[in-house]
């Protein structure tokens, strides 16, 4: 599974890089901080698919970095996608990079 630190995502960020950001945590913690991108909590994702870059790389983020590599997980073995990232130790490495 494909990576990125909170660093590397906050220089693609500044870059205005071609990517995609999908948040899969709940509405409550996404509401309280959150980084951007698309809101898709980690049940809805299956339903969301069209809502999902084929082509872009896609980062994907939660609290500590579990639920959205379980996620990408999954999409690469129903997928097969390729694009998927996970950003390492989420929302709580990102507080404490910046």
């Amino acid at each position: 599974m494909k990576s990125i630190s909170a660093i590397g995502l906050n220089q693609l960020i500044l870059q205005k890089g071609p990517y995609q950001l999908i948040d899969v945590r709940e509405a409550l913690e996404h509401d309280d901080f959150n980084i951007g991108g698309d809101h898709i909590p980690m049940n809805e994702i299956f339903e969301n698919i069209h809502r999902i870059s084929q082509t872009l790389p896609v980062i994907f983020y939660c609290q500590k970095g579990i639920r959205s590599a379980i996620i990408i997980q999954r999409l690469e073995e129903k997928l097969g996608l390729t694009n998927l990232i996970n950003l390492s130790g989420g929302m709580e490495a990102w507080k404490k990079a910046f």
